[in-house]
């Protein structure tokens, strides 16, 4: 009876180790690895494993965005700030411009340094932003241009989260709260 007793106990353990109970949204099992071909801020082009070292969160929209992006951007930003410094080192925020057009690598960079020195803008051609932004199914659209040229996009507010070794593993939306993003955020930290 006691090593069925300690048998079961172990199993227990064993299972609870193994589960990771995201508060946000657990999108492990629907997603796959991290894997894109773009061009970052420096003008290089770059692949996911520029950013294998660290826990990695993807965001796509475009500097011009008059709402949504700054404010997920702002959040995310808020989220990082509160954890510690040990586990701000640990992280990367990719922000992936579905407007190449307007997103040069210049003005991606000034655009992400506003939030924090570990985001990072990437775009690239349409091709290639098509590629992720598929992979990923994140839908942007084009708005028709004004008399001065401008336009909207609209696209997704979802922030992906992949751990350090690519694997997906929880998406965050505007309607998460900070308390389960920033528990989250140290949860990919600091996991394997």
């Amino acid at each position: 009876m006691i090593k069925r007793l300690c048998l079961f106990i172990g199993l227990l353990l064993l299972v609870g180790c193994s589960d990771e109970s995201w508060r946000t949204n657990d999108v492990s099992d629907m997603l796959p690895e991290l894997d894109f071909d773009l061009v970052n801020e420096d003008s290089e082009t770059v692949d996911e494993t520029a950013y294998a070292d660290k826990a990695t969160l993807v965001y796509f929209g475009f500097t011009n965005c008059p709402d949504v992006c700054p404010i997920m951007l702002s959040t995310v930003a808020s989220a990082i700030r509160q954890l510690d410094e040990g586990d701000r080192d640990k992280l990367h925020v990719l922000f992936i411009s579905v407007d190449p057009e307007r997103d040069t690598p210049s003005v991606l960079q000034t655009y992400t340094d506003a939030f924090g020195p570990e985001f990072i803008g990437l775009t690239g051609d349409r091709a290639d932003i098509d590629a992720v932004a598929n992979r990923y199914r994140i839908a942007y659209e084009y708005g028709e241009k004004d008399e001065h040229g401008n336009y909207e996009v609209t696209h997704s507010s979802a922030v992906f989260a992949f751990d350090r070794h690519g694997k997906a593993k929880f998406m965050v939306r505007d309607s998460d709260s900070m308390t389960s993003i920033v528990a989250d955020l140290k949860n990919l930290v600091s996991g394997p």
